[in-house]
Order: structure tokens, then C-alpha cells, then sequence
């Protein structure tokens, strides 16, 4: 089987094509992508993962074709960036 293993920073991205056995779990096929050669500091950090935009546990099964996605850790929390550009928008609405 086939699947796809993806990763994003800021300043670049990966998009590798992996080869498993059927019954391959998630962490098996970012193994056998080489993502964490080219990357080694996941090899040190729990890793979030997914497959097509579903978090998953590493565990978890993988298809023919999947495309599994390793997230980043959020820098902002959501409600906060949310707070901070509802800030924004009233300071730039205001009459000078």
C-alpha cells in the first residue's frame, strides 16, 4: 500500500509517499516515510496526527492512500487570537 505522510512549518513543508504492509498503524508509515530522518525533533515529541483532517491515535490503521498529516503544536490559543483581532479591528474602526 500507498500513503502519503505530510508535514508543515512556517518555512517549509514535507510531502512524502510511504510504502506499508496491510495493517500498517499511522506511526509505522511516518516511520517508514522518512519524515523523521528529515526531521528529528519529532522523534522527541508525542507526535498529533490524523488522516484527511481526522485526528487519530498513532495507532490506528492506515488505507491505501491515506494521507496522514502530523500537526504542529498551536502557538496561540484560537479564543485568544480571536480576542486579539477583534481588539485590532476596533482600534483600526476608531476615528483618528
Amino acid at each position: 500500500m500507498i500513503v502519503k505522510v505530510v508535514y508543515a512549518l512556517p518555512d517549509r513543508q514535507h510531502v512524502l509517499d510511504a510504502e506499508v504492509e496491510p495493517g500498517a498503524t499511522i506511526r509505522e508509515a511516518i516511520e517508514a516515510s522518512g519524515l523523521l530522518v528529515l526531521e528529528p525533533a519529532l522523534r522527541e515529541a508525542p507526535l498529533d496526527v490524523g488522516i484527511w483532517n481526522q485526528r487519530a491515535p498513532q495507532d490506528a490503521l492506515v488505507g491505501d492512500g491515506d494521507r496522514i498529516e502530523v500537526y504542529r503544536p498551536l502557538t496561540v490559543d484560537p479564543k485568544e487570537a480571536r480576542r486579539l483581532r477583534a481588539q485590532l479591528r476596533r482600534r483600526r474602526s476608531l476615528p483618528r
